[in-house]
């Protein structure tokens, strides 16, 4: 009953092979914006947790509504889904969600650590200090990114370089 059974090669997907598409590939894993994302969203959810549990739970929404934004941001980077929507401006949304995010984690954190005496709202003041420094990180990150694109006018680096070349080669046939 708790053996692990082996994947099935029959119409069913395996459990294996489903978690395998729903999890980020191992190289977005291992960048930076894959570490902070995960970050955002582990912390996120312990927050959650926490604000649930605690006398502080009308603040539960903040680290929800953070936790699935985060999952999303996670998911679409992974998957690359913000490449074939290039008209949302992806770096421009992400800087937004990272500084409402830290700033409304702070204000809350501090809120829930202060004003309530019990356990819970002090463990889910600290996990809100915590997502703070993720989500602070990332939007410090993001925006590295963002001065980048707007500096090319919007435009990626590949579309960027292509354009180089072309004029480039359009000079050598003079």
């Amino acid at each position: 009953m708790g053996d692990i059974e082996a994947p099935s090669s029959g119409g069913a997907p395996s459990s294996l092979s489903v978690l395998m598409t729903v999890l980020p590939s191992k190289e977005f894993c291992t960048s930076k914006k894959g570490i902070l994302l995960i970050g955002e969203v582990a912390v996120s959810f312990l927050a959650f947790v926490c604000f649930a549990a605690s006398l502080a739970s009308a603040f539960v929404t903040v680290p929800l509504i953070e936790f699935l934004g985060a999952l999303f941001i996670l998911f679409a980077y992974s998957t690359k889904f913000n490449e074939r929507f290039k008209g949302f401006l992806w770096p421009l949304m992400d800087f937004l969600r990272c500084v409402t995010a830290s700033i409304i984690y702070f204000i809350v954190s501090i809120i829930a650590v202060f004003n309530y005496r019990d356990g819970s709202s002090k463990a889910a003041g600290i996990f809100g200090f915590i997502a703070t420094i993720f989500f602070a990180l990332d939007f410090y990150k993001v925006f590295t990114e963002l001065a980048e694109f707007l500096k090319h006018g919007g435009e990626s680096r590949e579309e960027t370089t292509q354009q180089d070349k072309y004029s480039e080669s359009d000079d050598d046939s003079d």
